[in-house]
């Protein structure tokens, strides 16, 4: 009995299992079926919004810069070279490389023994000339004379002649006597004729004469200007460079041996692409005079000075390109020829156009413009000028638009942003000030006398230092240059 009771309770238990895996099956699958017949849900997306600083397109007329590299000459400069040579007797202190001399100053003096000796001899020559002169003036006059009284007496005998021929027509003279007379008229013209060469010779003499005295007056001339030429003297206030004698040297004909340059004349010369210097001509194809500003940096302060553009190259140079320009400097202190200059030109100004951020175009010289709802759209400009981290653009129809300062690849037509309005153009800020102490001015003020500055530059820089407040910027550079 208890084996069967068993049995039929596991026979039992195995049915229920059973029904209840048949149940489960049912229930899974009228699952899966309800499932796959409802329709699916779709979550609600929200549009993206990108915040974008942007700026407004007003406007403006501005003024180009154009930033190039130059080096500065002198417009005065002049080859010093001796014009005789000889042994140096003098040599002013100041010819040195550097040296500074004034209109007039006595550079150097040859020994003028030579040069002397040959205007001694010029002038004797002369005075031989002169001599000769007087000479040929006595013989014209003596000549003048001998020809007077030849021809008195030629008269004379032209008066004795009609008298013997009145007596022989009267029968009282003979013909002898009007022969003898006749060849006495005769002898006579002939020494009238020998005279009046003579004086002819005379005259041509004082001709001759005077011609070997203008020659002698040139050689006493040259002489002279040679012997002016063993002196040396500075044709204007300049700065001497390139020297290469010494007090007891020698020096040759023609032989340069220094330049002097004039530090206060000026001009920069620069090189432009021929794109650029298209750009600085006016309508009729010439060159316009277009300010500039020069400026080197010297030590962390900044030298500055103006100019005008005045000529351009005549040719373009084997292997180069452009142009090739110069400009005239204001008087300029502390520059110096040969110095490397950072130069900016002021281009002609352009109207109805905007100075927007470079990463504001793309380079397709488009620009993305927020439009109503706070969309974006594309719209054309017109690159005109590239201005450092700045573009200047042409407006055209885009005047008053709203732009995107700074595009990146997830911005494009119809997205919708946020715009950011950046502040109006701000004045550039003032140089932040500072106070010193005492032992710190004066630590600055001992390392700017003791640096190679020029003096002009350490005096300016001096001023700046013992004011009661000074530029940071200034302090920060002369700090770091210390600590170098």
């Amino acid at each position: 009995m208890r084996f069967l009771r068993r049995s039929l309770t596991g026979i039992f238990l195995l049915a229920v299992t059973l029904v209840l895996i048949a149940w489960a099956g049912t229930m899974v699958r009228n699952a899966v079926v309800a499932r796959m017949n409802e329709e699916p849900r779709s979550i609600p997306q929200r549009e993206r919004v990108l915040a974008v600083n942007v700026i407004t397109l007003e406007p403006q007329t501005i003024v180009p810069e154009l930033t190039v590299f130059g080096e500065l000459r002198s417009r005065r400069t002049l080859d010093l070279r001796s014009a005789t040579g000889g042994t140096l007797l003098e040599v002013s202190d100041d010819l040195i490389e550097g040296g500074t001399v004034a209109t007039g100053q006595l550079l150097l003096r040859i020994d003028p023994a030579e040069a002397q000796a040959a205007l001694d001899r010029a002038q004797a020559d002369l005075q031989d000339a002169q001599a000769e002169v007087r000479d040929a003036d006595r013989a014209v006059t003596l000549a003048e004379d001998d020809l007077a009284a030849a021809r008195a007496q030629a008269n004379l005998r032209d008066v004795a002649l009609t008298r013997a021929r009145d007596l022989e027509a009267r029968g009282v003279g003979t013909a002898a006597a009007v022969e003898t007379a006749e060849l006495d008229a005769s002898s006579a013209q002939v020494t009238v004729l020998t005279r009046r060469q003579s004086l002819a010779a005379a005259q041509a003499r004082i001709d001759l004469a005077t011609t070997q005295l203008a020659r002698a007056r040139i050689s006493v001339a040259e002489a002279d200007r040679a012997l002016a030429d063993t002196e040396v003297y500075a044709a204007f206030d300049g700065t001497l460079s390139g020297v290469t004698i010494s007090p007891g040297g020698r020096v040759t004909d023609n032989e340069l041996f220094a330049q002097l340059i004039d530090p206060t004349a000026l001009e920069v010369s620069f090189r432009v692409s021929t794109s650029q210097y298209a750009r600085l001509l006016d309508e009729a194809g010439a060159l316009i005079n277009a300010p500039i500003a020069v400026t080197l940096d010297v030590s962390g302060v900044n030298l500055r000075a103006e100019g005008q553009i005045t000529r351009e190259g005549a040719a373009v140079a084997a292997g180069q390109t452009g142009r090739l320009l110069f400009a005239r400097l204001e008087p300029a202190p502390g520059f110096r020829p040969g110095d490397f200059v950072t130069v900016r030109i002021n281009e002609p100004a352009l109207s109805n156009v905007a100075l927007v951020p470079a990463t504001a175009v793309a380079p397709d010289q488009t620009v993305l413009i927020v439009v109503e709802e706070d969309r974006l759209r594309a719209g054309d400009v017109a690159l005109l000028r590239r201005q450092g981290d700045d573009v200047i653009i042409g407006l055209g129809d885009n005047a008053g638009a709203v732009i995107v300062a700074e595009r990146s690849p997830l911005l494009g037509a119809g997205i919708k942003v946020r715009p950011l309005q950046a502040g109006g153009a701000e004045d550039a800020a003032e140089p932040e000030m500072i106070a010193l102490d005492d032992a710190r001015r004066a630590k600055l003020i001992a390392f700017v006398n003791d640096g190679p500055l020029p003096d002009d530059v350490k005096a300016r820089i001096i001023g700046q230092l013992e004011a009661d407040e000074v530029s940071f910027e200034t302090v920060s550079r002369l700090e770091a240059r210390m600590g170098s």
